[in-house]
């Protein structure tokens, strides 16, 4: 089992930045992929970015240029650099992280809540 545990959200202006952590324990070594969701009220969760084997990087396209992803494997924690924040940014963010050839994340943070003030 792996645990998630997000921080990092809060109240912020547009153009602002945060940046959000997901520190992971348990069985670290299971995963090879992890990633940040978001779902804003009404709409479903969508990819924002995820980092596979911590080099390879992908972005939804809503966020590329503004959102940096990393993994920090000596403190087991991933990050999420948001830059250039935009009210529609506005949702809970979730960690996720999955196994070698599982298709569907295994395992998930309670979320954060980012919520950006035009």
């Amino acid at each position: 089992q792996v645990q998630l545990v997000e921080s990092g959200g809060g109240l912020v202006q547009a153009g602002g930045s945060l940046r959000l952590s997901c520190a992971a324990s348990g069985s670290i070594f299971s995963i090879n992929a992890m990633g940040w969701y978001r779902q804003a009220p009404g709409k479903q969760r969508e990819l924002v970015a995820r980092i596979i084997n911590g080099v390879t990087t992908n972005y939804a396209d809503s966020v590329k240029g503004r959102f940096i992803i990393s993994r920090d494997n000596a403190k087991n924690t991933m990050y999420l650099q948001m830059n250039s924040l935009k009210p529609e940014d506005t949702a809970v963010y979730y960690c996720a992280a999955k196994r070698p050839g599982i298709s569907e994340w295994d395992y998930w943070g309670q979320g954060t809540q980012v919520t950006v003030s035009s």
